[in-house]
């Protein structure tokens, strides 16, 4: 099997090629990365030697180099996790959010159609059915109606129709997954959690956004692996899966858990100005997963801190490499706003 990850320096995608290049021994495994600020080679450190396993830098925005490298290449199946994913970032420059999340989507997604891809998976995010509100109990399912309220998850949202639209046009073998927020090993230090780990542990001041009430489901990124491994192995084509931990948590739920892990008092806690566009609630149902596809998180989130912890705690060298470069980007006034979540 010849299997192309797109993004798979980023967070989840660097965690994904380790999963697949465990399972599947066999499979020759290409990485398609632009290695802007989220992506780190650093992250694919110990499979870069291997003889089955290869890095190819390049933007699938560039129409012409995703066309050479699909006809060169003869992919079996793609798994596309690239993607531009910083909600704040969409508000003050969703030009590139349009181009690399709908045009390098197309891109991709012509590219597979013309060279007999067999398996296409678009890996998505709940931010694209919207905001279910703080007064509601109801869950996004599979049914739920897309309702974006930011360019990026706007952008997410029409590369997700251009991927059914594909099977309904072209009878192409896709599949997408719509995830709840991820967490750790590799994640860019700057989102959330590994954010708020730095800052607690050195005593200094945790910024919440507003009255940190805003709710999310919070998934281990390692279970996220596996379902999409199991849409893979299982999944119907032409559906939509939805992939959650089961575990939904406000962002003041997660300051202070992760205040109380690593022993320190709620007086950290400092509240700064809300952002735009900043949807108080999402959270997934994901029984079909289950129902269908036997797949549920093996791992809660108790222990997940602790593996994530653990690892940060194992690769402060990594951590530190990358803050450098943020310090770079800072000076070059480059915008490094904390990040609430990661997908992709």
């Amino acid at each position: 099997m010849k299997i192309l990850i797109t993004g798979g320096a980023g967070f989840i995608g660097s965690n994904y090629a380790h999963f697949r290049f465990e399972k599947y021994p066999t499979d020759e495994i290409y990485i398609l990365d632009k290695l802007t600020y989220a992506g780190n080679l650093d992250n694919l450190a110990d499979l870069m030697d291997a003889d089955r396993f290869h890095f190819v830098q390049g933007d699938i925005a560039e129409k012409g180099f995703v066309d050479s490298l699909f006809e060169k290449e003869k992919f079996d199946k793609v798994v596309h996790f690239a993607a531009e994913t910083h909600v704040d970032r969409s508000i003050t420059g969703p030009s590139i959010f349009v181009l690399t999340n709908i045009v390098g989507s197309h891109n991709l997604l012509e590219a597979s159609r013309i060279n007999g891809v067999k398996r296409y998976h678009q890996v998505s995010t709940d931010e694209v059915y919207g905001d279910l509100g703080t007064d509601s109990t109801d869950l996004f399912t599979e049914e739920t109606p897309i309702s974006p309220n930011c360019p990026y998850a706007a952008s997410k949202a029409s590369a997700d129709l251009l991927v059914q639209s594909y099977f309904e046009t072209y009878q192409m073998g896709v599949t997408i997954s719509r995830c709840s927020n991820n967490y750790g090993p590799y994640q860019f230090p700057e989102k959330l959690i590994p954010y708020f780990f730095r800052l607690i542990s050195q005593d200094m001041p945790v910024p919440v956004y507003g009255d940190g009430k805003n709710v999310r489901d919070w998934l281990y990124v390692i279970d996220h692996c596996i379902a999409i491994d199991t849409i893979l192995e299982k999944g119907a084509v032409g559906e939509v899966y939805n992939i959650g931990g089961n575990n939904e948590k406000t962002n003041l739920e997660i300051t202070k858990f992760l205040l109380d892990f690593l022993g320190k008092d709620e007086s950290l806690i400092t509240y700064v100005d809300d952002r735009l566009a900043h949807d108080r609630r999402y959270a997934i149902d994901a029984s079909k997963m289950k129902n269908e596809l036997g797949w549920e998180p093996s791992v809660d989130f108790p222990e997940g801190i602790s593996l994530t912890f653990d690892w940060y705690k194992n690769n402060e060298e990594w951590s530190r490499k990358l803050m450098d470069n943020l310090e770079e980007r800072k000076h070059k006034k480059v915008s490094t706003t904390p990040l609430e979540a990661s997908r992709v």
